[in-house]
């Protein structure tokens, strides 16, 4: 069983930064991928980024890319998110996610994917 839990949210303007952190505990399997989504009320849990926890592949959502970097630590079994140049429109509940096996690009961008979620962190971004 592996237990995610992410911090780092907060208040920020638009055009700031942000970084937020995600902390697994438990077994990290080699061969699993970290991921980062987000959801505003009313709306479907979004796709932002995922990392491979051995080789480092990373895969971004258009919406981000050139924007946010996702990142991680295997020692500490810590995944990142740096947000730059933020936007009003990136405002939403951040979950950190976790899936064992590698299920293929496509599966990785949907929640279903991911066997595992944190509990979300609150980034607002002010205009």
């Amino acid at each position: 069983q592996v237990q995610l839990v992410e911090s780092g949210g907060g208040l920020v303007q638009a055009g700031g930064a942000l970084g937020l952190s995600c902390v697994a505990h438990g077994p990290v399997p080699s061969s699993g991928v970290m991921g980062w989504f987000r959801q505003v009320p009313g709306k479907e849990r979004q796709f932002v980024a995922h990392i491979t926890w051995i080789g480092n592949m990373a895969q971004y959502a258009d919406s981000v890319k050139g924007r946010f970097t996702i990142s991680k630590d295997n020692s500490k079994n810590e995944l990142y998110l740096q947000l730059n140049n933020l936007n009003p429109e990136d405002t939403a509940v951040y979950y950190c996610a976790y899936s064992p096996v590698y299920k293929g690009t496509d599966l990785l961008t949907l929640e279903k994917g991911y066997d595992y979620w944190g509990q979300g962190t609150q980034v607002t971004v002010s205009s």
